[in-house]
């Protein structure tokens, strides 16, 4: 049943991550022509925003070496196909392809930071300046990812002031969008409120933020339901509910897609996704990678409980 709640945008665009967050993690090499079926088959199912690759050292992610490959067969879509650039190498492989989207990886914290990049905070935003500065000048859209936004495993608590910060200092550089993420989901609603709050007051406008909530503690929906109260209208979510973070032992996956798109339209909020499409999706992925899909409604439409 459909019931609408006041105060809810009509609207939201589901950044899916599933091609590239969602697969980093995997052990076993999942074969190129895979995930270009995969990005296809998200494509067909309504989704608008697919984050297909990431343009990485493969020392550092080897799922993704083959983003080489992977691109020029999916590039065709109609649809926006961003893609992770940590540095300039990055991203002159990325626009040797012809990408328009592309997203750099920013933190918080110190500590994640140094995990993650081998820099300190203000190194990353250094290194990621060049990167901005140049993506714009060839008319590429840019997002910046900001994890541990709520809380770091070797920092705690992350104060709201220090993620305000770093998020400023992503839109002076020049980014179209931030992706507040919650990277080892410890977030509460009334803590995203807060950092919305006071991103607002700081001059961060509701629509250049998107929000990447994990499911740790199963308040990924309850999180972004406080944020599309807020106002903020893109929600990162990846198929079958894949990913999690491997700097970050203690996150699991990623908010599913299938279970936003199902509380999104109970709510009567459009999507554009076909949901029984992309539980299909999703089951014929967990089938390639020889497990059941953690997504409680892929479980649930497919009566695999």
């Amino acid at each position: 049943m459909v019931v609408p709640a006041p105060e809810l945008p009509a609207r939201v665009r589901i950044h899916e991550v599933g091609p590239r967050d969602g697969l980093q993690n995997e052990k076993s090499t999942v074969p190129t022509a895979v995930k270009a079926e995969f990005v296809h088959r998200l494509a067909e199912a309504g989704l608008t925003t697919i984050e297909a690759t990431s343009f990485v050292h493969p020392k550092w992610v080897p799922q993704l070496a083959d983003a080489e490959q992977l691109f020029p067969l999916v590039s065709d879509l109609p649809v926006a196909l961003p893609v992770l650039v940590p540095n300039e190498r990055g991203l002159d492989r990325a626009l040797a392809l012809g990408a328009q989207r592309v997203a750099v990886f920013a933190s918080a914290t110190e500590s994640f930071a140094k995990a993650n990049l081998n820099r300190t905070v203000d190194e990353a935003l250094a290194m990621f300046e060049p990167v901005v500065a140049r993506a714009k000048a060839q008319d590429a859209w840019v997002r910046g990812y900001l994890s541990m936004c709520f809380g770091d495993p070797w920092e705690g608590a992350v104060p709201v002031d220090q993620v305000v910060r770093v998020c400023r200092a992503l839109l002076d550089l020049g980014c179209d969008e931030l992706s507040l993420g919650d990277t080892i989901g410890v977030a509460t609603a009334g803590h995203v409120r807060a950092l919305l709050s006071a991103l607002n007051e700081q001059g961060v406008p509701t629509g250049a933020l998107a929000v990447h909530f994990h499911d740790t503690y199963g308040q990924a929906l309850a999180n972004t339901l406080a944020a599309l109260q807020h106002g903020v209208t893109t929600v990162d979510a990846s198929a079958g509910g894949l990913g999690g973070c491997p700097y970050a032992k203690s996150a699991t996956g990623n908010l599913a897609t299938e279970d936003l798109v199902w509380m999104l339209q109970g709510l009567g909020i459009d999507t554009g996704v076909d949901l029984g499409r992309l539980v299909a999706t999703s089951e014929w992925m967990a089938a390639r990678l020889g497990r059941p899909s953690p997504s409680r409604t892929v479980r649930a439409l497919s009566h695999q409980e």
